[in-house]
């Protein structure tokens, strides 16, 4: 029965030792290599005398960042992805929260770091260059560890107020990984291709089934995502066989009609998650690499990644849902509507999650912790907390989870109750519009539609498809073309950015 991640990592040493773990284009490392390196960051952190504690990592992504999170997870600590590219304010934030004794960065950035906080900063490179590997006090770590202590915690993003920071347990790990190994069976002929930043959660799945499978992590280069046919020859330099991408990048890929000239040709997985995957573009991928296997995964941060997922097995019209599908094992979904009971086939209510994968909690913030995860309340015979994640949901006669969007994207307008996620996929289905954020001006009581196309919309050809998926009231006032639609730092619609520029006055 493992207890750390680091079992997966010590039992892949032995199969591959010289096998490459991670490539990110400009280094790269075996697994006998990371392990090693991760014993000398190891030894270091433990010099500082903690156990169970936050390391902050302020390193891009890449084999560096890899190296320090092995090495204080063998320390028996938890690391802290921070983006390099966030504002000092927040990383400073986030440091304040931590209150950590020590966090890693690398030459270059040490500078930057240092003139922003006093915490004890380490320079992996003059770390490991050192090469002081103290095993037996790393095993002597290890020992003590237990399956429910912290593997890492990731803050989640946003413009204002203090970042959370969502701690996931060394057994939530582990259980994800498992199923995701038992169900997809991925072994170590996988190369998987990281598109995922390191402090966004969909970033665990890469990184440990690598752990687990022995199969290899190449880390994309972010610039290659803004340019489809860049992307597409690097998947075949490096022989990508699995990506597990946000829909977004997907999409692009679709919009841009690479596939009529090229083709990913090693490409085996296709898995998404992180948003709502559009049919039409779906059915893209799928018309052009019918041999690919698709899976469309569901959960949010709070959440051990996924709780919930879906193998595309039938065919969908362009302006059909995709479901979210079913639990993933040792996950059991609650759909509780708003007076607390199970909801019926096809009625909607609020999905909620108990089991290993929630989280343990916001780091160094009980109050939020206590109002996110709360008694089951389904249950009051014994403690049993659920997550409530805030996402409306249905249950379809297929058992199939069909997501329709958040509790606060729910509004009311000329007395109706609206999903402005149902408008993006009605508008998603017509071959006008490449993609779209649907946003409601509580001021002027109008839905706007901010859309990315190739043209100016044709409104009278436009609302005749339209209408046919949705009823008039929910056909948007007003339409604002961009060349194309604002990410977030995780790759997704920056829906708050939106939503934010038409509801601050």
């Amino acid at each position: 029965m493992r207890k750390s991640v680091i079992e997966y990592l010590r039992q892949t040493v032995l199969h591959y030792p010289d096998k490459i773990a991670v490539n990110d284009t400009t280094e790269e490392i075996t697994f006998k290599a990371l392990y090693h390196n991760g014993h000398i960051l190891a030894t270091e952190i433990l010099s500082h005398g903690i156990r169970n504690k936050p390391v902050g990592v302020y390193i891009p992504k890449g084999c560096k960042a890899i190296q320090a999170f092995a090495g204080i997870n063998i320390s028996g600590n938890f690391y802290v992805p921070m983006d390099t590219k966030s504002p000092d304010s927040r990383v400073l934030s986030i440091i304040n929260v931590l209150n950590s004794a020590v966090i890693i960065t690398d030459k270059e950035h040490y500078a930057k770091l240092a003139a922003i906080c006093s915490v004890k900063i380490l320079v992996i490179e003059d770390v490991i260059a050192a090469g002081v590997a103290d095993y037996d006090k790393c095993e002597q770590a290890q020992s003590i560890q237990i399956d429910t202590d912290p593997v890492y915690s990731i803050f989640t993003s946003g413009s204002t107020g203090t970042p959370k920071g969502v701690v996931i347990s060394h057994r939530g790990v582990l259980d994800y990984i498992d199923w995701a190994i038992d169900t997809f069976h991925i072994d170590s002929t996988s190369v998987i291709g990281n598109q995922a930043p390191l402090y966004f959660d969909n970033s665990t799945l890469d990184i440990y089934l690598m752990y687990a499978t022995g199969s290899t992590l190449v880390i994309i280069p972010e610039q290659n995502f803004m340019f489809p046919a860049m992307l597409v020859d690097f998947l075949n330099e490096y022989k990508i066989t699995f990506v597990f991408w946000v829909p977004f990048v997907l999409v692009n890929v679709a919009n841009f009609d690479i596939f009529a000239s090229k083709k990913p040709l090693y490409l085996k997985d296709v898995f998404f998650a992180g948003e709502v995957m559009p049919n039409k573009h779906l059915n893209y991928w799928r018309k052009h690499l019918p041999h690919c296997r698709y899976a469309n995964l569901y959960g949010p941060t709070e959440i051990t990644v996924d709780c919930t997922y879906y193998l595309v097995d039938r065919t969908f019209e362009d302006n059909e849902p995709l479901p979210i599908g079913i639990p993933c094992r040792n996950s059991d979904i609650l759909i509780l509507t708003d007076d607390n009971r199970i909801a019926a086939v096809e009625e909607q209510g609020e999905l909620c999650v108990r089991g290993t994968s929630l989280a343990l909690g916001y780091y160094n913030d009980w109050e939020k912790t206590q109002k996110a995860f709360v008694q089951n309340p389904l249950n009051t015979h014994y403690p049993e907390i659920i997550y409530r994640t805030g996402d409306v949901v249905y249950l379809n006669k297929r058992g199939e989870i069909m997501y329709v969007g958040r509790k606060d994207s729910q509004i009311k307008h000329n007395g109706y109750r609206i999903e402005l996620g149902e408008i993006e996929t009605a508008v998603l289905s017509s071959e006008l519009v490449d993609n779209c954020c649907a946003v409601y001006d509580y001021n002027r009581r109008k839905i706007l539609l901010f859309y990315q196309s190739k043209s100016e919309l044709d409104m009278v050809l436009f609302r005749k498809n339209v209408l046919k998926q949705i009823p008039k009231y929910m056909i948007p006032s007003e339409y604002y073309r961009v060349d194309s639609l604002k990410l977030n730092s995780n790759g997704k619609l920056d829906r708050l950015f939106y939503n934010e520029k038409v509801n601050t006055t």
